[in-house]
């Protein structure tokens, strides 16, 4: 089983957006017993809150299912349990490598680093842009699901 754990600062807008759209791309390829797909928090701002609403207005308007995820705190046993780690922007990606130490193993990245443009993807809590985040939140999920069918499932 491939375990995906995508992380943005609160936990609330873009790493769940990730992880409901991650989701959705293994449910229509019939591959959820190979998944398992979760978000968290480098920060403790959010934790207990549910989903944004403008994510969960962007995933209806998009028809793709949102569930009950609550805001959690990314912890160093992540590296351990999760095969890709997947952050939003550099500063998450920051703060990962301040959580665990170290990534020896190299399983810490940004999410567009999956696409032919990499980048940070832009935080809607402060840009209000939920369509941009879900472009970016959209685009990286497809490339790095093709990475993995590539790299883990051959």
């Amino acid at each position: 089983m491939i375990k995906v754990l995508f992380i943005c600062h609160g936990n609330i807008c873009r790493s769940t957006m990730a992880q409901y759209v991650m989701q959705y791309l293994v449910d229509k390829r019939g591959l959820s017993d190979c998944f398992y797909i979760d978000s968290a928090a480098t920060s403790r701002e959010e934790i207990g809150n549910g989903v944004h609403h403008g994510t969960r207005a962007k995933l209806r308007e998009v028809g793709i299912p949102c569930g009950d995820h609550r805001a959690r705190q990314m912890t160093r046993g992540d590296y351990e349990e999760y095969d890709y780690l997947i952050g939003m922007d550099t500063w998450n990606i920051r703060n990962m490598n301040r959580i665990v130490g170290a990534d020896p193993d190299h399983k810490i990245h940004k999410l567009l680093e999956y696409t032919n443009r990499g980048g940070d993807i832009a935080d809607p809590w402060y840009t209000g842009n939920f369509d941009e985040t879900y472009r970016d939140v959209s685009e990286g999920c497809e490339g790095l699901l093709a990475h993995i069918l590539k790299e883990d499932m051959d």
